[in-house]
């Protein structure tokens, strides 16, 4: 496991949502959420077989460790940052970036 964490609730969350060129910010909670993340875990895997049984073993340990808990395991491939140059270089310049680390 390369890391993991519970996200808390939306209450206490904001969108923040670039549309139309326009920013905007929406305080929580998010009552018209179908589906909310509650946690993640990134795990670093060779394949999606090897996923399989590590999102089974871990559905296993909440089985055992929570009897009647319900819930569900998804899982992605995490990508990589494709950045051009030079939208590395406006990104490390601009004022919003000031301070950070690349």
């Amino acid at each position: 496991m390369i890391g993991s964490g519970g996200l808390g609730t939306t209450a206490l969350g904001a969108s923040v949502r670039l549309s139309g060129g326009q920013i905007s910010v929406t305080d929580g909670p998010f009552t018209e959420a179908k589906e909310v993340v509650g946690g993640y875990a990134q795990f670093e895997l060779t394949s999606k077989e090897e996923a399989i049984k590590s999102a089974v073993r871990f559905m296993e340990l909440h089985k055992q460790l929570w009897p009647g808990w319900e819930g569900e395991t998804k899982f992605a491939r995490c990508t990589g940052r494709k950045t051009s140059p030079a939208t590395a270089d406006k990104i490390q310049n601009h004022p919003a970036h000031a301070g950070r680390s690349p």
